[in-house]
């Protein structure tokens, strides 16, 4: 059987250093941007989200795309 996947939402989660604990350990802090486009590329997330790091006052570390998704058996 065949089983086909749909995207149902895309969010855009930046990560950012929030420099280190009493113990030395990096603390990373995370904003999650909800109802980005689910047709929109990796490359233009990436891009949004170097520009919304530029704005903030800790350093960008990364951005995550988390996509949630429905399989369907056919």
């Amino acid at each position: 059987m065949a089983v086909e996947s749909s995207i149902l939402s895309t969010k855009m989660v930046l990560k950012l250093n929030g420099g280190t604990d009493e113990k030395g350990e990096p603390i990373v802090r995370s904003k999650t941007y909800s109802n980005v486009n689910t047709q929109a590329l990796d490359q233009d997330v990436y891009d949004v989200a170097a520009g919304m790091a530029a704005l903030q006052t800790n350093p960008f570390e990364g951005v995550h795309k988390v996509e949630e998704t429905i399989l369907v058996n056919l």
